[in-house]
């Protein structure tokens, strides 16, 4: 009885809601905080749109971040090597869309970089955001796509006239490494499921390499549930029951289609965060590629949406260890979503580009 006494004051402060709440942070090391240099490419479309967007918020919330700006466009021969010099330099760079040519034989430049920079992990995060309606709720899926190999192997030649091979690559070697990103990333992120993507019905040799890769790391991984799903079927569960999935891992061409249709599925690709990443350099940048370089009327209009980008900024933000000031951009975004007031077109709204920035720059705390 006399324990029941002295333990309702603490009761009744616990539901006047009175407890003091101990701020949770971390211990930088000594030169933390110094400015990190980051290789910025705007690119083409509404790239300088959604780039400019990210630097105007970086100024006003003084993050501790320079850029160090590059023209480079879809179609350049190769990327510049003084660009690739800066991004092994700063080891992080922040880009917008480069166009593609389609066809006539030019090569991606996002290719070239993925390859130079041996970027191996692509990584999209589709999630629904408080305040955007979607179809589906409790959506929450990291689509981890390997960046370097399989159909984007860039293997292509002409045999006859009128016949042309492509060539799709799979190597153990790759499968292994993308399988313990994907895992580890499960692990890291207290994520429960691994779903690898597959056609390996039939392609028994190239996909069989890739889920026999899969299923070793996964063994290594015990708290963690793996399973794998066709990549047809998958299609099909995706835009029916898109809340079964977790993190998904992939071979490359699919996991471009399945990023693509879980970001129209979340709220669209518009503000879905990304980036592709390897074991020295990191490059970020809207996360599903559909649509991300913009049409015209759009770029003359000004009315880009530039929430993807920003929250792929935040992304970057974290990989530099600058936790803080990726969590009130985050959080800031999230809230201008969240009132409805300022949104893009795309979103069901009328508002600009620089109006949605400045309603996320009047949301920093």
């Amino acid at each position: 009885m006399a324990t029941t006494r002295r333990s309702l004051p603490l009761l009744r402060t616990l539901i006047a809601g009175k407890t003091q709440t101990r701020t949770v942070t971390y211990m930088p090391r000594p030169g933390d905080g110094a400015p990190r240099p980051v290789t910025l490419i705007p690119g083409d479309g509404i790239g300088p749109l959604v780039t400019n967007a990210v630097e105007q918020v970086m100024e006003a919330m003084h993050a501790p971040v320079y850029f160090e700006k590059y023209d480079v466009h879809g179609d350049m021969k190769r990327v510049p090597q003084e660009v690739l010099d800066s991004i092994k330099k700063n080891k992080v760079c922040l880009k917008g869309g480069l166009r593609t040519p389609m066809g006539g034989g030019v090569s991606s430049l996002n290719m070239q970089l993925r390859k130079e920079l041996d970027l191996y992990a692509s990584l999209v995060n589709c999630c629904n955001l408080p305040g955007l309606p979607t179809r589906h709720e409790n959506v929450d899926i990291v689509v981890i796509r390997e960046n370097t190999e399989g159909e984007y192997s860039g293997l292509e030649h002409e045999v006859v006239p009128g016949v042309v091979e492509s060539l799709k690559v799979i190597t153990k070697f790759c499968s292994e490494r993308i399988a313990k990103y994907a895992f580890e990333y499960a692990y890291l992120n207290n994520r429960k499921k691994v779903t690898a993507v597959h056609k390996a019905n039939i392609m028994k040799l190239a996909d069989g390499l890739f889920l026999e890769s899969c299923r070793e790391v996964a063994t290594k991984y015990p708290s963690i549930k793996y399973n794998e799903i066709i990549v047809d079927n998958c299609c099909m569960q995706l835009v029916s029951k898109p809340e079964q999935f977790d993190v998904m891992v992939t071979p490359n061409l699919y996991g471009n289609l399945v990023a693509n249709t879980a970001a129209g599925i979340a709220g669209g690709t518009g503000v879905m965060p990304g980036g592709n990443v390897g074991a020295e350099y990191a490059v970020f940048e809207q996360g599903a590629s559909a649509g991300n370089v913009g049409k015209e009327k759009i770029v003359e209009q000004k009315t880009a949406n530039p929430v993807a980008l920003l929250l792929s900024s935040a992304m970057m933000l974290r990989h530099l260890q600058f936790p803080s000031f990726a969590d009130r951009l985050e959080s800031a975004v999230k809230r201008v979503i969240l009132e409805g007031q300022y949104r893009t077109k795309d979103l069901g709204g009328q508002s600009s580009t620089q109006e949605v920035v400045d309603a996320v720059i009047a949301k920093l705390d």
